[in-house]
């Protein structure tokens, strides 16, 4: 396995993106996400998604 494999999360972790609202409120900022408001489980906006994509890094 390659560090790259190991480090990506696949698509089919993440939620299905929404065609339009209501959207699912991000868990940390309570801003709207791109995920639907039916989604269950843990949504984050795109910046929480973003911020937490780096802390989570993989540091070579």
């Amino acid at each position: 396995m390659s560090d790259e494999d190991y480090c990506t999360i696949p698509e089919t972790v993440k939620p299905a993106k929404a065609d339009g609202p209501p959207y699912a409120e991000c868990v940390l900022c309570r801003e709207p996400t791109e995920y639907p408001e039916s989604y269950k489980g843990i949504t984050l906006c795109p910046v929480c998604e973003w911020q937490e994509a780096q802390r989570t890094a993989c540091s070579g």
